[in-house]
């Protein structure tokens, strides 16, 4: 692993319960629309928007441009999402995020969603992804994000835990279930069904686990 996030994961193990200040942010893709009012989602308690950018080898959400650029207009912390198709190969798959996707000093690190497995198999899952991830940190500069859910993490994801995780985990509870490996989780996707003003139907809800301030130093360098 390139990077171990030590100073970063200490302070995240020590506010890994809701009663850690928390940052509140959405996800989108084109299920939400193109007419997002990103500055009153911002007005209304939101810090951070991950936008999909592509798919596989080849699909680009059709609204990420305009997404990405409204919601970093708004003056929302952005980043850019890729749902990662297990058999499709790794260098299209990164090749089609990086021409679509452009990151900033400022903006939030890449992201992998991986939640399936939809070709290949499980035992070249893990080779697959390590590729897929070592060629958008080398690319971008920064540690990728995994998101991804428990069941599917414990399944076929071992051996990522040193990576920031994103866990999908629909529950009341005060935190998330985290999968083998992981010390921590990083954001959670709390929500599937969320209201949040300046969004016209529902929109996944996030958390931070940190405050402003910690969320701040890990934004792109």
């Amino acid at each position: 692993m390139k990077r171990i996030f030590a100073s970063l994961l200490a302070g995240l193990v020590a506010c890994a319960t809701l009663a850690c200040a928390e940052t509140a942010g959405i996800d989108v893709s084109k299920w939400q629309g193109g007419d997002i009012d990103y500055a009153t989602v911002k007005d209304n308690g939101m810090a951070y928007v991950f936008v999909k950018a592509t798919e596989g080898n080849t699909e680009v959400d059709p609204d990420f441009a305009r997404n990405f650029a409204n919601a970093k207009a708004a003056g929302l912390l952005v980043g850019a999402y890729h749902f990662f198709i297990t058999g499709d190969a790794p260098q299209t798959q990164f090749d089609n995020y990086s021409k679509a996707v452009t990151l900033r000093a400022g903006d939030l690190p890449p992201v992998v969603d991986i939640e399936t497995l939809d070709g290949g198999t499980a035992a070249e899952v893990p080779g697959a992804l390590q590729q897929f991830l070592d060629l958008l940190e080398q690319h971008y500069g920064t540690p990728p994000i995994i998101y991804s859910g428990e069941s599917f993490a414990n399944s076929d994801l071992n051996g990522f835990g040193n990576y920031p995780l994103w866990v999908a985990e629909y529950t009341s509870a005060s935190s998330p279930k985290l999968p083998r490996g992981w010390d921590t989780w990083t954001f959670w996707q709390y929500s599937q069904s969320g209201k949040v003003a300046g969004i016209d139907g529902a929109v996944d809800l996030n958390r931070f686990n940190g405050d402003a301030a910690q969320l701040n130093t890990y934004l792109i360098k």
